[in-house]
């Protein structure tokens, strides 16, 4: 859908407003206070160089952050809440909702910010009070009265007046700024030159002067507010709001550069009001300042209401009689008067601070956290590739992400407490309401779709990059999931930190829906069940008309790594039925033409015991098993449910063999290949005479686990037979490698 077609367009959307009041409340809120205040004090401490770098490093958040708000605005119908409901609608309401507190608050401190500046306006007028009043100047003066003859302004009137407003006020902007640069300074105050860098005696620091300017750009966004109040804010937000940005941008170069060479950094630091000792006519700059800062306000004002009715309208507060207050709205525009009331509280509590450096660096880092999320929302829907977000506006995946960077480190950089706190106090609420709204998990949402893109790229990368060196990818198939638990667990811990494991539930059958729909009541009860054990492997179900079918599609299945599966478990427990072990039998007839490792897990009722022993018995038959059966174990002392257990190797061969075959373990243990003490490895001379079975029962019949080798020629010759000798052991895990495994 483009921006100009008849469904995106809706001229009853609250007053209908065009492009006009988002450029507007924008470029009157970025020609603002800190302009008129601020500029002269940043030139003054950091020179010309300086103040222009804050102006790249602010719109190098700023810039990102319109053009993410841009596209995200063309991505969907955006309606009241202004940037939370682009939050909102993009990370989820959970988390949407903590940040469009933070976001609100900002909104909400900013009236008072406005306000505080607003009356330094009157500073000019501060030498008359004290002479007719006799009580020294205190803008609180001029801020709180003000203040609460706006808010009943903005009750009385709504948001219709505010925007007629605004027209007047950017006049007004417009000739200050032409008296300013026309204007010539005073030779007193006149520098020698361009004051390319600061040589004032203890200038303040780079990054506390960008902290106090910074609220110059934020103003880019005031107008996305008026979101509910736009006929086709689609069109109209994008276009006002980067219009505003670059014409900021020009402003402000322009402004930095005239004081720079219009006085010198005694004046630029000690006098907030020196541009109007240089324009034409001084005091149409305090005009500007009070014009532009309660337009500022007046935008902020009407903006940060909309966002907390927003907010209650998604039922954000744990409690549903404040959702319903903020929420509720008056007249056919849907005036927020409840969420105005809340916010001139707020505003007015900050305007009792009257510290316009202290208020300026709190609005700081509560639009650095919210312009952070907003950048960050734009890459990630770019790295997820999500077919239903198609906005006809689009940003660079780059420059979100710079955006996003760029955000963390400047708030850790501006004021590393206020930092934490704000961080801290967004997972603290994000916390709070999650709990409130049934646990629902937005941080998982929003990176499905990044994990799906990650591993779709990760799966055709790996395909074309063979592996130089061998690791687990272990594919099971059973119907006995729910009756025992010893398979899935054995193969969680082999797969929990150096492989890949796929467990699939066989369900005997035809695809049809009653089949279908059993396969996912399992896999539900299958993916619930590994959260619960915290497991580290894929599950799902197999519906097919017999075991045999159901193997042969798994054993061509490609491995949820991307890698093909190398390993088959299979298992049956020694009170099963006969019929269990010669399917498994089958099984490893028909998993020998892939030429798969193949395990068979004999499991009884001691389930792995205390998981401290594990004995490894050698024999003449596993030349090709031994390296398999060794990493295996290995592989198991590696997670924490065996940590402290020791592994034995038992090397039974014939005596002839026994010196040259005891002497290439000795060299792997000294090479490090084998890491076992030696006194652990027994070699055990065997012939014809020695009960084999017996030998194996009697040394490790109190190990918690026996890890057995076996080869193909041996179980055609003795079937099932072969897994049933050993008759006194606990569980265990036969091997037979198909591949060649080196331990290096």
């Amino acid at each position: 859908m483009t921006p100009n077609s008849a469904e995106s367009y809706d001229a009853s959307r609250g007053h209908g407003f065009g492009t006009g009041p988002v450029f507007l409340a924008s470029i009157s809120t970025i020609l603002g206070a800190i302009m008129f205040l601020r500029f002269g004090y940043a030139v003054g401490n950091v020179g010309l160089l300086g103040a222009l770098l804050i102006i790249l490093l602010g719109h190098a958040v700023t810039i990102p952050t319109a053009l993410a708000i841009a596209e995200i605005a063309t991505n969907r119908r955006v309606e009241g809440g202004g940037e939370y409901f682009i939050i909102s609608r993009s990370f989820g309401t959970t988390i949407g909702g903590a940040i469009g507190i933070s976001l609100y608050l900002s909104q909400a401190i900013s009236v008072a910010f406005y306000m505080i500046a607003f009356a330094e306006a009157f500073r000019p007028l501060s030498g008359w009070w004290e002479a007719t009043v006799g009580l020294p100047f205190d803008p609180r003066i001029v801020s709180l009265p003000a203040t609460v003859g706006l808010v009943v302004l903005v009750v009385s009137r709504g948001a219709d007046l505010g925007v007629k407003a605004l027209w007047g006020v950017v006049a007004v902007l417009a000739l200050s700024l032409a008296m300013f640069f026309a204007g010539s300074p005073p030779p007193d105050i006149v520098p020698d030159g361009v004051t390319v860098v600061s040589d004032l005696p203890d200038a303040d620091p780079f990054i506390l002067v960008f902290a106090i300017v910074f609220p110059a750009f934020t103003g880019m966004t005031a107008g996305v507010g008026l979101s509910g109040d736009l006929s086709n804010p689609r069109r109209s937000i994008p276009l006002g709001i980067m219009s505003a940005t670059f014409s900021g941008i020009i402003v402000y170069v322009l402004v930095v550069t005239k004081l720079a060479a219009s006085a010198n950094v005694a004046t630029l630091d000690a006098d907030q009001l020196v541009m109007s000792r240089i324009a034409i006519w001084g005091p149409i700059i305090p005009i500007g300042l009070a014009s532009a800062t309660l337009s500022s306000a007046l935008g902020s004002i009407l903006v940060a209401p909309r966002t907390l009715q927003a907010l209650g309208g998604d039922g954000i507060a744990p409690w549903g009689r404040v959702n319903a207050y903020v929420s509720s709205g008056e007249g056919a525009a849907n005036e927020p008067r409840n969420a105005t009331l809340i916010t001139s509280a707020v505003a007015l509590v900050f305007v009792l601070l009257g510290n316009v450096n202290l208020v300026a660096r709190i609005v700081s880092m509560f639009f650095m956290v919210t312009y952070g999320a907003l950048c960050a929302i734009s890459f990630l829907e770019h790295f997820a590739a999500r077919p239903s977000y198609r906005p006809s506006f689009r940003s660079k995946w780059y420059l979100s992400l710079f955006g996003a960077v760029m955000c963390l480190m400047l708030m850790l950089q501006m004021d590393l407490v206020y930092a934490v706190l704000a961080i801290a106090a967004m997972a603290g609420l994000y916390l709070v309401i999650r709990k409130s709204r049934g646990g629902v998990d937005d941080l998982a949402s929003i990176f499905h779709g990044v994990m799906t893109q990650a591993t779709r790229y990760l799966q055709i990368r790996l395909q074309k990059i063979p592996p130089d060196d061998w690791r687990p990818s272990v594919i099971t198939i059973t119907p006995r999931t729910f009756d025992r638990s010893s398979p899935v667990q054995l193969l969680d811990w082999i797969c929990h930190r150096y492989g890949f494991g796929t467990y699939l539930h066989y369900i005997r059958g035809r695809l049809e829906p009653e089949s279908f729909q059993e396969s996912l009541e399992v896999q539900d009860r299958l993916v619930r069940a590994m959260k619960d054990r915290r497991g580290a492997i894929y599950v799902d179900t197999m519906i097919s008309p017999s075991m045999a079918s159901a193997l042969a599609q798994s054993l061509q299945m490609p491995g949820v790594s991307g890698m093909d599966n190398n390993t088959i478990l299979f298992e049956f427990g020694v009170h099963d039925p006969p019929a269990v072990l010669d399917e498994v039998v089958e099984g490893l007839a028909l998993s020998g033409v892939p030429h798969m490792n193949r395990l068979v897990l004999r499991h009884g009722d001691n389930f792995f015991g205390a998981r401290k022993s594990i004995h490894i018995w050698l024999t003449w038959h596993d030349a090709r098993n031994a390296n398999l059966m060794i990493l295996l174990a290995y592989i198991l002392l590696g997670h924490r449910d065996w940590h402290g257990a020791e592994i034995s190797i038992f090397a039974a061969y014939p005596r002839p063999e026994v010196r040259e075959r005891s002497e290439e373990l000795r060299q792997m243990i000294a090479d490090g290949r084998l890491l076992i003490s030696e006194k652990n490895v027994k070699v055990i001379p065997t012939d014809d005479s020695i009960d084999f079975p017996r030998l194996v029962d009697a040394r490790s019949g109190a190990a918690d686990l026996v890890i057995m080798g076996f080869t193909t020629e041996r179980l055609e010759r003795k079937g099932g037979a072969l897994f049933k000798r050993f008759t006194e052991l606990r569980d265990v895990l036969f091997v037979s490698a198909e591949e060649t495994i080196f331990i290096e």
